[in-house]
């Protein structure tokens, strides 16, 4: 097992003398059967649980939607696993160039990021509501659901994508900047198609949301500030679709079959601006690296 040496950017932790395109080609292959096989485990044991003790079954159950955040969630030690068994690195270096998980970043990403992504999510989520009769204790178990698990499992995406697969490409060329727009693009245009739609202006917003989040990534050094944006994201939105009494697990299941319109694109343009600044604010030195203290 070894460090990243000290001067490396985050998305250059896996490249070597060699391109090691083999290697990256079986951690690509790991984190897929991860990612497909936790979602499958915990689905069909959400299930099952469903059918034993509340004698119901469908995409929008409590234990469904927690089955999905669980399954997401446990890509976080898996792509660690992932990262020390197939590169021998260490698995901490995951979470940043510091080899650790800087709660720093992340309060004051929060702090400054997150209350106009919450403001402008909640806003686009005025539009296009349709409700359904939902129980005061599903109403309850979605609500918690959606505080406790969902930020684990947006953070689950980004070590599994901004992280590994951001690395993984990011090691295949010969030098930094070039590793980081491969790696940018690659791990944008994929995450963007697994989610499964084509629409011009959800898939236009998933492209703007993922790029955002691999590039401050790539600037920061780290996943922190990442994590915070697509948590706040996804658990404003779930949140508030509770609020209103959206039918989510159908939405999500019929995600290919979803209409768009402007009104998607609102985040992308806070979204766009965050990344702006996040840039700016990194002009100077440049991308994070890997200190003497890490290495």
């Amino acid at each position: 097992m070894r460090g990243v040496p000290a001067g490396t950017e985050y998305h250059r932790a896996y490249a070597g003398e060699g391109r090691r395109v083999l290697r990256g080609i079986l951690a690509i292959v790991l984190l897929v059967v991860g990612f497909v096989g936790f979602a499958v485990l915990f689905q069909r044991l959400s299930e099952v649980a469903d059918a034993a003790l509340f004698d119901r079954s469908g995409p929008s159950t409590p234990l469904r939607q927690a089955a999905g955040a669980l399954g997401l969630a446990a890509l976080i030690p898996y792509s660690m696993l992932v990262q020390r068994i197939v590169y021998g690195v260490r698995a901490g270096s995951l979470h940043s160039v510091a080899g650790r998980f800087r709660f720093g970043v992340l309060g004051r990403a929060l702090l400054v990021f997150g209350p106009p992504l919450l403001l402008v999510v909640s806003v686009v989520a005025l539009s296009g509501v349709k409700s359904v009769p939902w129980t005061t204790v599903d109403l309850i178990s979605f609500f918690v659901i959606g505080m406790l698990l969902n930020p684990l499992a947006a953070a689950g995406e980004e070590y599994g994508f901004r992280g590994l697969l951001f690395r993984v490409f990011g090691g295949w060329t010969r030098g930094a900047r070039s590793g980081a727009i491969f790696g940018i693009v690659m791990t944008t245009v994929l995450f963007s198609l697994a989610h499964g739609t084509l629409d011009p202006f959800l898939f236009t917003s998933y492209l703007v949301l993922f790029s955002s989040m691999a590039i401050v990534t790539w600037r920061t050094g780290g996943l922190e500030v990442a994590v915070v944006l697509h948590s706040v994201y996804n658990v404003t939105a779930l949140v508030l679709a509770t609020t209103l009494h959206v039918d989510v697990g159908a939405e999500l299941a019929n995600r290919g079959a979803a209409v768009g319109s402007w009104n998607n694109l609102a985040p992308s343009a806070v979204l766009v601006v965050i990344t702006a600044i996040v840039w700016w604010m990194t002009r100077k030195d440049g991308p994070a690296c890997t200190p003497e203290t890490a290495a």
